[in-house]
């Protein structure tokens, strides 16, 4: 049996399962391979907790074990003129992985766009997480384009000057 829950970031023992499981993601492979600086901890809580765009939910077993955890953020499509809720983070704990823990998570972030009105769900993968893209897949996803001609959308980023996180 799985419990998911959205995080109250004023409760302790959600922020140590969330730092934790954060954490685990951010040393995974597939999250950069580095730990999250501690000093942004306590920050990071304070900035989700006051944040009104944010949506974070842990999974947890029949133990009250923390497996899974999924962050989004509420963002705005202008071409439907609606909210759109994007998943940034989505883990679940290796040990656990396999029994149906993500979906349930996406789920719930599915259930939160519907309560707050959004046209759609969006988030971002890594090409190469073959698991991730047959989850996301499965539960409708596809890749982004307007028109075949014009080709798929692409995920950029650039780090903003004068900005500096180390991930080392």
């Amino acid at each position: 049996m799985i419990y998911i829950t959205p995080v109250d970031f004023s409760s302790p023992q959600h922020q140590i399962d969330f730092w934790k499981l954060l954490n685990m993601y951010a040393t995974d492979l597939m999250g950069g391979g580095n730990p999250i600086d501690a000093r942004l901890q306590q920050k990071l809580y304070t900035d989700l907790q006051s944040s009104p765009i944010a949506y974070s939910f842990l999974a947890y077993d029949e133990n009250k074990l923390p497996v899974g955890l999924l962050n989004s953020f509420l963002g705005y499509s202008t071409f439907n003129a609606a909210p759109l809720l994007n998943i940034h983070d989505l883990l679940v704990h290796p040990e656990y992985r396999g029994k149906g823990i993500a979906k349930q998570l996406m789920r719930a972030a599915e259930n939160q766009a519907k309560d707050l009105g959004c046209c759609k769900l969006t988030l971002e993968v890594l090409e190469n997480n073959a698991v991730a893209l047959g989850l996301y897949f499965s539960l409708g996803f596809n890749s982004y384009e307007l028109d075949p001609a014009a080709g798929k959308a692409l995920f950029l980023d650039k780090k903003v000057e004068g900005i500096h996180v180390d991930r080392s």
